[in-house]
């Protein structure tokens, strides 16, 4: 092995220990390495230097040959590198067959490119030490899932992959895939303004819906004529085809009449580099060309197009998005230069000039921006620009206003091929060579990781379904393989293209894959609960599980006796959730916010009107979606064809529940609702993305009506406190302080606490005999009167009269005279309410109950003093049986008296 082969290993080796590091520490809660580790690191990348100088016998040990000079000054690696060979060789072979185990156990397919570096004998102190932090960081994240799931497994664990493992991922794809598989196809291509995946042969189209996703769709298939396609669109409308044929001509072709034109470059000096349809009501179709952009509207009477306008610039490619309106344009010799313009319904919105940041690698030698490496997304309502930087391995965020674009940081990378996805607005960056994939958040303030990095997983129907699943396929479909094979799916394979949002085609095998996040997984991540509850209080697309493991963890946290102050920030979380929820389903939401302004796209942009010290969440922001477009809009189908994929936005449910007034595709920035984010400029306007999204599903879109993350004060009480109450044991005084602190919270809301939740207060204050604190509560109005409350202050008043007295107090309070009589009455205070009935005028209460409670004091006298007052306050007492029956009793007692008086 020669020298520069072995000190380009070393180095490739020092980036994947560098990314163990990163794993390391976020299993560990840190937000970056430990100094000592990073220092570790340089340390030994020096001495990566010296090891170049040794050569290597044919059969791969190190011949021991040094100069005496040179060996004073080896290092210990460098000796055991020279004298223990055979040694190292051996340990090598058995760290290598024990990587698979930890494949299997923990399935951290992260470090498969570990496995080769181990079966290299000079490396022999790196893999020590890099294996040795594998397992710490294995140890770490499989101590905390067992602690923060009791037991369970995850989903992710319980499903069965392709291959039958119960592989752990945050992010799966599920099978089956939506096949693409046409005889004679030249390529597959994605129409993202129709949602459509086209697939071409010689003389026909074939396309498939992708939203909503659904593997068993039936593709529809329209003729055309014979000749090459570089790129292919339908119109918004559905009623035309435009197909690229060539760099200076676009060939269109009627659906209905089948009539075709052709739109060709007026001068050879210009060639088209793309095109896309548009909804403006300026233009019909944009054509980009290396001289800048043709609006042009299309002419039935003609049946041609129209030049609109022309905006003269130079440009070297270009990506679009159609969720946005957004085309940028690169130029310059870098191709780092940027302009912008978004095609909105108020017109043309021109964005200002600006360059993306690129390292240098050479003092001469300038890297050439790709358009692969540049991607638009759209997260919570936000538009973002990432651009990849292989230099300096970091992936660059840029955010568009109208007249800022603002450079907001930069995510490590850890592979020089990088995929971007977004799912549910999570930011999804995969690392293609170290076949694991990167969740972030852009919402929160800081740009650390979810979770630790770990593979796409393939989930498919258990093993014990897959037998009657394959029936069915077979009856449903023809003569087609309906079982994937394990080899036939390759997980990160070179033929992958990534469809920003949340697309995945596989152009080897003609599979498009749609991704998912397993929303269980990604939260028994962390121990970190209200970052959790607030991660899940974001999501929109399976609002169900959302929901449910918010309810989970809040009351786990509470049986496993967290810090007041952690799970009081937990609890603000949801509270303020549930509030900013119920306010927008009220119209109440404008109240005390300053309001933004937002596009017709039905994705909202919310901002938080408050802060508090002791809330660590803002507001929940609505759903945004994202799309990404590259230069030209195919897959590499056939060889010699450079075709890549233009990309789209999938499916991903909007809740109605966030959308506020329809007023402009650009809106002023509130900074609240940007927390974190000085370095923009104040009062510049937010780029929105544009209006008719193709975004949900039918059932995802009823679902986001009908339900919603935030949990309610119902379900707290019934999902949460009233099962940690059954199962807690010993003094109570933990779980009052956390209901306490909901109340805080509640109140600072302004949300209305269910009944039952106060009553179970009083019950465990009443257990541990705190009864002063009983008294305080009630008196400052923090347990909310009502009947419930007040019934029961009378049964704890049992033991305690003042907390008796609160609870009659109540009762008149809430005017709830019916219940004070029965109350006063069932006590044997007959006399007391007969003068609170007179008072009150309580005609509801049955004389009966009065009447049964006189006769059995056994004095007549009370019976007659009843009888009189309903006789007197009652018309047509006389008249009934009550009447008559004890008005007969009284003369029996009076007789039994008169005669024993004699």
């Amino acid at each position: 092995m020669g020298q520069p082969n072995r000190y380009n290993s070393l180095c490739m080796f020092t980036n994947h220990f560098r990314l163990i590091i990163h794993v390391y520490a976020l299993n560990s809660n840190l937000a970056t390495p430990s100094h000592r580790y990073m220092k570790i690191l340089a340390t030994e990348k020096d001495r990566a230097s010296s090891l170049c100088t040794y050569t290597e016998a044919s059969d791969g040990h190190s011949t021991g040959i040094v100069d005496m000079k040179e060996r004073k000054t080896t290092s210990t690696i460098n000796r055991i590198l020279i004298n223990c060979a055979a040694q190292a060789k051996e340990y090598g072979g058995c760290v290598a067959a024990k990587v698979p185990e930890v494949e299997r156990d923990m399935c951290l397919k992260e470090f498969l490119a570990l496995k080769s570096c181990m079966q290299n004998v000079w490396k022999l102190y790196l893999i020590k030490w890099n294996f040795l932090y594998l397992e710490i960081a294995v140890g770490s994240m499989q101590r905390r899932r067992l602690k923060e799931m009791s037991g369970k497994a995850s989903s992710s664990q319980s499903t069965v992959g392709l291959n039958g493992s119960g592989a752990l991922s945050h992010v799966y794809i599920k099978y089956p895939p939506l096949k693409c598989c046409i005889p004679g196809s030249r390529g597959l291509f994605y129409d993202d303004g129709n949602k459509l995946l086209l697939s071409p042969t010689l003389d026909q189209v074939f396309s498939w819906k992708t939203a909503p996703f659904a593997p068993n769709v039936t593709p529809t298939c329209d003729s055309i004529s014979e000749g090459p396609i570089l790129s292919i669109r339908y119109s918004l409308d559905g009623k035309m085809i435009a197909i690229q044929r060539s760099t200076s001509e676009i060939q269109f072709w009627h659906r209905e009449s089948g009539e075709t034109f052709t739109q060709s470059c007026r001068s050879e000096s210009e060639s088209i580099l793309g095109f896309f349809w548009t909804d403006s009501p300026l233009c019909d179709i944009v054509i980009i060309k290396t001289s800048g952009l043709d609006l042009l509207s299309y002419k039935s009477e003609s049946k041609s197009l129209q030049l609109v306008d022309t905006r003269r610039l130079n440009v070297s490619w270009y990506i679009y998005t159609h969720e946005s309106r957004l085309v940028l344009l690169a130029s310059g010799m870098q191709c780092k230069t940027f302009n912008g313009f978004q095609l909105s319904s108020a017109g043309i919105i021109r964005l200002p000039k600006f360059e993306m940041a690129m390292a240098k690698s050479e003092a001469n030698n300038k890297p050439v921006l790709a358009a692969e490496d540049v991607f638009i997304v759209t997260v919570y309502g936000r538009i973002y620009c990432l651009q990849v930087d292989r230099v300096a391995m970091l992936l660059h965020l840029y955010r568009f206003y109208r007249d800022a674009v603002v450079q907001q940081g930069a995510l490590p990378i850890y592979s020089n091929k990088v995929g971007i996805s977004v799912v549910d607005n999570v930011l999804l960056v995969h690392q293609v060579d170290a076949k694991v994939v990167i969740l972030y958040d852009l919402f929160a303030d800081s740009r650390a990781p979810i979770s630790a990095p770990l593979p796409l997983l393939l989930r498919r129907f258990p093993r014990s379904n897959s037998s009657g699943f394959r029936a069915h396929r077979e009856d449903s479909e023809s003569s087609e393989a309906h079982v994937v094979n394990d080899n036939e799916i390759n997980i990160y394979g070179d033929e992958w293209t990534f469809l920003v949002p949340d697309l995945i085609c596989d152009v080897a095998t003609q599979f498009l894959w749609k991704i998912h996040l397993d929303l269980e997984a990604i939260s028994a991540s962390s121990s970190d609960v209200p970052s959790v509850l607030e991660f899940l209080q974001r999501r929109k697309l399976d609002v169900s599980k959302a929901k449910q493991l918010s309810l989970s963890i809040a009351c786990t946290a509470i049986l496993e006796h967290r810090p007041v102050s952690m799970v009081a920030r937990a609890i603000d979380v949801l509270v303020t959730s549930y509030s900013h929820s119920h306010s927008i389903k009220t119209g109440n939401h404008l109240k005390g916010t300053k309001s933004e302004k937002i596009s017709p796209s039905a994705v909202p942009h919310a901002t938080d009107p408050r802060s508090s010290a002791d809330v660590s969440a803002s507001r929940v922001e609505a759903l945004g979606k994202s799309i990404r477009h590259e230069s030209t809009a195919g897959v590499r189908g056939l060889p010699n064809k450079t075709l890549t994929f233009s990309t789209s936005d999938s499916e991903e449910s909007t809740s109605p529940d966030s959308v506020r007034a329809n007023l402009n595709d650009l809106h002023s920035v509130d900074g609240k609702g940007d927390r974190g984010k000085s370095a923009e400029p104040s009062g510049v306007d937010q780029l929105e993305p544009g209006n008719n999204p193709l975004n949900a599903s039918a059932s995802e879109l009823q679902e986001s009506q009908l339900t919603s993350p935030a949990v309610s004060p119902d379900e707290m009480y019934t999902f949460v406190f009233s099962p940690a109450e059954e199962e807690m044991v010993g003094d109570p005084s933990y779980l009052v302080a956390i209901m306490v602190e909901f109340l805080r919270s509640a109140n600072l809301e302004k949300v209305k606490v269910h009944p039952n939740l106060y009553v179970l207060t009083l019950q465990l204050l009443a257990r541990g005999e705190r009864y002063a604190e009983i008294g305080l509560f009630a008196l400052n109005k923090i347990l909310e009167p009502s009947k419930e409350v007040a019934m029961q202050l009378l049964e704890s008043g049992r033991q305690n009269s003042q907390t008796r007295k609160l609870g009659l107090d109540m009762l008149r309070q809430l005017s709830l005279h019916h219940d004070y009589v029965l109350l006063l009455v069932q006590e044997g205070y007959y006399l007391e309410a007969l003068r609170y009935v007179r008072k009150h005028k309580v005609y509801t209460v049955r004389p009966s109950l009065f009447l049964e409670a006189a006769f059995a004091s056994n004095d007549w006298q009370h019976l007659a003093a009843v009888l009189r007052f309903f006789t007197d306050f009652l018309p047509g007492f006389r008249n009934t049986s009550d009447h008559t029956t004890y008005y007969r009793i009284l003369n029996e007692m009076n007789s039994s008296i008169a005669a024993s008086s004699f």
